[in-house]
């Protein structure tokens, strides 16, 4: 009785049979529509309502036999089936979480130390600024874009969907620390990563680059969402007057604090004594940072220069060469064998943006620069042309040509260009050693992945797995601007 009074008829199946459907089925049915249109509503995309199509026949009609597999009479086919149906459904779930809530993320450099440290793993929100929706929208879960071992993509170029991002919880603010899809990533030599496609341009020419295949490898394009990931703070908004004076950043002319745990590159000069592994442990110095710089030529050429004094000719002692918080340095100064400490110079600090375009900047004295607003309009001068032909052609998808002094977009002479985007200036914490917007220019907004929100483990790639190897201070810890 309970039975009939909770079915109703369906259309007739391929049998010529009348299928009943549960009021179960109609429950089920009605809370994946519900789930699936408010799903469609945040994606903008009206198109996907025709999914609609899929579930009505997963729920109720069933005219195709989704499960089919389970009424294999051979035990051993049937149990083969449910693993596979299980592990469809599990990277299928998986691909939806890493697009569109958060993903997992590892710190590879120290650009950001101390905030976060080289062998800290992070749940990175999508949420936070509103995920994207996919530029290659068939691509293996869980793989950024080269299969490992196999070292083949892991994504197909077709379809390639333009920007669109759906709305989030916020949006970039400044001293966020923000992941991105690295800018400079859109061409790449496979063979020499770093430094980016457009530095070995510069240093090797174009011409070498492609031709030299054993040093470089091949040169390919990647999408957006397919170029590496970095990690650095936002410390530059769109509209924002950008300038580094000693190493001081200053915005629209009033000075930004450093974040806390900022640090830099000093040289530290002692009697000849050397620290030990516990004083540099104290100091949270990493090993793979603790150098001795009066050991190498390189450096010791400079020691004049720097200001450091001989303790017999040709002889200046032991001086390192380390990375120091602003405590770290308070402590280092109080050791009674250290003798000297000085910040080290520009001449280190490498080429700066934009590359191959004389402007004077160093890494440690930088602009003023303009960082480009979505809307806002610029003059086509020579000066703005150099700062900003990257934004136009490369992110915005223009073409770009100079003809006798003008300008050309799309084929037509302009005398200004109007920005489509919004774009930020990325810097790294660990100041001296981060490869940051100083080097390779602006983030535009479509590169903008998320925010990271939690460390879920910390390992220390100095000491044993059970030898303190795990940092159990930072575990489960929230991920905080200064």
């Amino acid at each position: 009785m309970n039975e009939k009074t909770n079915q109703t008829e369906s259309p007739v199946d391929n049998k010529g049979f009348k299928r009943k459907i549960t009021t179960k089925q109609w429950v089920k049915f009605s809370i994946a529509t519900l789930l699936y249109i408010l799903f469609c509503i945040w994606m903008q995309n009206l198109w996907l309502l025709l999914g609609l199509v899929v579930i009505i026949d997963i729920f109720l009609t069933k005219y195709i036999p989704w499960g089919a597999w389970k009424k294999a009479k051979n035990p051993q086919v049937r149990n083969v089936l449910e693993w596979v149906d299980d592990i469809v459904f599990a990277l299928v779930a998986v691909y939806f979480i890493n697009l569109f809530i958060f993903q997992n993320y590892q710190i590879p450099t120290p650009s950001l130390e101390k905030s976060l440290l080289v062998g800290d793993y992070l749940f990175v929100s999508k949420l936070s600024y509103g995920p994207r929706v996919p530029n290659t929208p068939l691509s293996f879960p869980l793989v950024q874009n080269t299969f490992p071992i196999l070292n083949t993509k892991s994504y197909l170029d077709w379809p390639e969907w333009g920007y669109k991002r759906v709305k989030g919880l916020g949006k970039v603010k400044r001293n966020d620390i923000v992941v991105f899809n690295f800018p400079a990533g859109d061409t790449v030599a496979l063979k020499a990563q770093n430094p980016d496609y457009y530095t070995l341009v510069a240093q090797v020419g174009r011409e070498r680059l492609w031709l030299d295949k054993q040093t470089f490898g091949d040169i390919i394009y990647r999408p957006v969402d397919k170029r590496e990931n970095y990690v650095k703070r936002c410390i530059g908004m769109p509209g924002d007057t950008l300038q580094i004076i000693n190493n001081v950043v200053y915005i629209d002319g009033k000075e930004l604090p450093s974040p806390e745990k900022a640090q830099f590159v000093y040289y530290v000069q002692t009697d000849g004594a050397r620290f030990t592994d516990e004083q540099f442990r104290m100091l949270e110095i990493s090993k793979d940072d603790r150098e001795i710089a009066s050991n190498n030529s390189f450096y010791t050429q400079y020691f004049p220069y720097m200001g450091f004094e001989e303790k017999a000719p040709g002889d200046y002692g032991t001086i390192y060469r380390l990375p120091l918080t602003k405590e770290a340095l308070e402590k280092i100064k109080k050791f009674n064998f250290v003798s000297n400490v000085i910040i080290e110079p520009d001449i280190f600090g490498g080429p700066t943006y934009p590359v191959g375009y004389e402007t004077g900047w160093t890494r440690d004295n930088f602009g003023p620069l303009w960082i480009p607003k979505k809307g806002a309009t610029i003059p086509l001068n020579e000066h703005n042309l150099a700062l900003y032909s990257r934004c136009i052609r490369n992110y915005e998808n223009n073409t770009l040509e100079i003809k006798n002094g003008q300008a050309y977009i799309n084929g037509k002479p302009e005398d200004t260009y109007t920005f489509k985007y919004d774009y930020y200036f990325m810097m790294g914490d660990n100041r001296h050693n981060s490869a940051d917007s100083r080097s390779w220019g602006f983030v535009p907004e479509d590169h903008i992945v998320g925010k990271p929100i939690l460390i879920w483990l910390s390992l220390d790639k100095d000491r044993g797995l059970f030898n303190g190897g795990i940092r159990w201070d930072r575990m489960f810890r929230m991920v905080h601007p200064d």
